[in-house]
């Protein structure tokens, strides 16, 4: 059995990744935009999105989180990720979980 150093292997994927955002950069092409998505305040999800944050500024990605209370309506939220898919500046969405319970998870 081989044991795999998770936090090493992760450092050294985060060095490959940053060089090529550098390159892309160089070569005058966009730089990679990651939208999230926070509704809420669950602790959990918070530290998540918020070493997602960290990793992208570490790699040379651009970032946005949107930060909602639990009192958005689903509509509103459906409304934000039509709005995030049709921007061409953004490339990538995560809509954290758990969502307030008046939210389906399936039409997220």
């Amino acid at each position: 059995m081989t044991l795999i150093d998770g936090k090493a292997t992760a450092e050294e994927y985060k060095k490959i990744i940053g060089a090529e955002v550098a390159e892309l950069k160089e070569r005058g092409m966009k730089t990679p935009h990651l939208a999230v998505i926070l509704i809420g305040s669950n602790g959990a999800s918070e530290t998540y999105v918020n070493n997602k944050i960290k990793t992208c500024a570490e790699v040379g990605f651009k970032s946005t989180l949107l930060r909602y209370e639990n009192t958005l309506s689903e509509k509103e939220l459906l409304d934000k990720i039509e709005e995030i898919n049709n921007n061409n500046d953004i490339d990538g969405l995560i809509v954290q979980s758990p969502f307030p319970n008046h939210i389906s998870p399936q039409k997220s």
